[in-house]
């Protein structure tokens, strides 16, 4: 028989949580109660081996204190009683009864946290420290990802599968890697309030919380992500990171409050994950303290996102970012060709702060997938079983004339083309792209806007449209491959629209049909961009190529008069969404050159031209 006893008080102040010690280990734990007990469990047993009541001396305000000494822990669980009602550590880094994915049984147990200290080798990794101008972010759910037969992963739906699929990702051009909520939440949807259970836990309802916004155990990686046999989340999550720092990759991972934990608590959870785990940053979601972390001198340097920073400062490389979705609504009603949004179309392309960066995206989780985006009129939630009435109402979306799948060839033609558009609005757009999990290859959700509950073919990605849509997959990985070689298209600060060089142009300028005069009447639908090369310099110290790109998301066509380059400079044409038989493109030193000073643009049609000396 194990024996363990409790220490006599030790000076000073410990982490919350469980912390090794000379000779045994210390427990911490906020509660609200009279007589708090730590219990610990053999493997499988439902009542405890050992009871320890925390010593009243030791408590400092609302946080009890224990130092339990012993040589041997093996076997070891813990969870603890206050006033005669059991509860997980809040801080506990594993649980027990969390392996399995949706298992309704596993709601009806306490999760016990196991006695344990795992160490990694983390060898000569580090992280990349990737500036936000030279991200392109790629959002993930780590179940849906690979869950689907099609993957081509052994084992679907774990941090193990994405490691697998880090090639793919280089291929595409990825830079960073963010994850939805990894940590232990309650996937089993429960309702708020069940009485007559022993220890307090609800009656689930059927759903699943697939998303996880949604409170958990905010210090141990989600369990059922994790693969085999031994389960081991904190494994595998450290063993993507290294794999993704050694490609010289970033990994972010989302973390949601509910607002009602306490602001320490939120910022030991942020702290931790990117200390344990080596994260290169935290994207704050829901109703955490955002100034306290914002201006956390530990964090400083990590990426942090989050709706918005307020006033908080910054100095030296930006590490605040703001993350939302005004990008997504202002260039989605750009690429329908709503009104009045030629103003938009400049501001959305050029926002990119000094103090700050910004995440820009076409679509995110909440709302429809890009092909969605041009597939549908309106969302197709039914199958949550709320009667449609979920959802956000506001997609900007238009299915291009057919609700739904449909094999009329013109209708495919332009939900390709406004798929193109919609990739160059994103990419050729200051601030940092992030591109959400399938779009690259036209992954669909059947027109469901908000598949939080959907576990299922309507949520995991579909790897056989990779094959079906290949020609949009290549038109992604080449425009992202083009704005990496341009960095006029991902300067570090905002283009002034001045000319501040000297060198007889602005660094950007906006136009019309006709150059130097742009229009911007509720009814235009149609704006030409200049980016004057010499205000961006590539790895070499040379100047960029000057390029134009003219922008016609009316349904009628219009000829752009193109500005006038240097002499020995001719316009060539880069791409023209237009091109079915080009996949919009031309490869590198084959692109047409211009005869003449304008050029017919199509309707709903990108061009980006650059110069090139003769």
């Amino acid at each position: 028989m194990k024996q363990y006893r409790i220490a006599g008080r030790e000076p000073g102040y410990y982490p919350m949580g469980m912390t090794k010690t000379a000779g045994g280990i210390h427990f911490s734990v906020a509660a609200q109660g009279v007589e708090l007990r730590l219990l610990f469990f053999l493997e499988n047993d439902k009542e405890p081996v050992c009871t320890f009541l925390f010593p009243e001396k030791e408590k400092r305000g609302e946080v009890f204190s224990v130092t339990i000494l012993g040589d041997d822990f093996t076997g070891i669980s813990y969870c603890y009683e206050i006033d005669g009602k059991r509860f997980s550590d809040p801080y506990g880094r594993a649980f027990t009864h969390k392996d399995n994915w949706g298992n309704l049984e596993e709601t009806a147990v306490i999760p016990k946290s196991p006695v344990r200290f795992d160490s990694f080798e983390w060898g000569e990794e580090k992280r990349p420290l990737i500036p936000y101008e030279n991200s392109v972010i790629y959002r993930i759910h780590v179940r849906g990802f690979t869950m689907h037969s099609s993957s081509g992963t052994t084992y679907k739906g774990t941090f193990r599968a994405i490691e697998d699929k880090i090639p793919y990702l280089k291929e595409l051009g990825i830079t960073s890697v963010e994850l939805m909520p990894v940590y232990e939440f309650q996937e089993v949807i429960l309702p708020e309030t069940v009485y007559g259970n022993p220890y307090g836990v609800d009656k689930p309802t059927g759903k699943l919380n697939y998303w996880g916004y949604t409170s958990g155990y905010y210090f141990a990686p989600k369990a059922s992500y994790a693969s085999g046999d031994q389960k081991d989340p904190v494994l595998e999550l450290k063993s993507l990171v290294k794999a993704l720092h050694k490609e010289g990759m970033e990994l972010i991972t989302e973390l949601y409050f509910t607002g009602k934990e306490s602001p320490s608590f939120v910022l030991d959870a942020v702290r931790f994950w990117a200390e344990e785990f080596h994260l290169d940053g935290i994207h704050l979601v829901g109703y955490p303290p955002l100034d306290l972390t914002g201006r956390d001198p530990y964090l400083k340097g990590l990426k942090l996102w989050a709706d918005s920073w307020g006033d908080i400062p910054q100095k030296g490389p930006k590490y605040l970012a703001e993350y939302n979705d005004s990008f997504q609504m202002d260039m989605r009603r750009v690429l329908k060709g709503d009104e009045e949004q030629m103003k938009n179309l400049v501001f959305q392309t050029r926002n990119n702060p000094s103090d700050r960066g910004m995440i820009h995206f076409m679509a995110n989780t909440n709302g429809f997938t890009m092909m969605d985006m041009v597939s549908y009129d309106t969302k197709h939630n039914e199958a949550n079983g709320e009667f449609n009435q979920d959802g956000n109402l506001y997609n900007y979306s238009w299915n291009c004339g057919k609700e739904g799948p449909t094999r009329k060839k013109k209708v495919v033609e332009l939900r390709r083309k406004q798929l193109r558009n919609a990739f160059l609005l994103l990419l050729l757009s200051q601030g940092t792209p992030l591109i959400m999990a399938g779009d690259e290859f036209g992954n669909t959700q059947s027109g469901n806007n908000n598949a939080y509950c959907q576990d299922n073919d309507i949520s995991w990605l579909n790897w056989n449209l990779l094959k079906t849509n290949r020609d949009l997959f290549e038109f992604v990985k080449a425009v992202i491959a083009f704005r990496k070689a341009h960095p006029v298209f991902r300067r570090r600060e905002e283009a002034k629209n001045m000319d501040y060089l000297a060198c007889g142009f602005p660094d950007v300028s906006y136009h019309g049909v006709k150059p130097w005069y742009p229009e911007y009447e509720n009814f235009r639908r149609q704006l030409g961009i200049l980016y004057w090369g010499d205000y961006a310099r590539k790895p070499d110290g040379t100047a960029d190529n000057h390029f134009y790109v003219a922008y016609n998301m009316h349904w009628e066509p219009h000829t752009f008069d193109l500005p006038n380059l240097p002499k020995n400079h001719q316009w060539h044409v880069v791409f023209h969404t237009d091109k079915m038989e080009e996949n919009g493109r031309y490869e590198e030193g084959n692109e047409p050159v211009v005869e003449g000073k304008s050029f017919p643009i199509p309707p709903r049609t990108i061009v980006v031209f650059m110069g090139k000396a003769d």
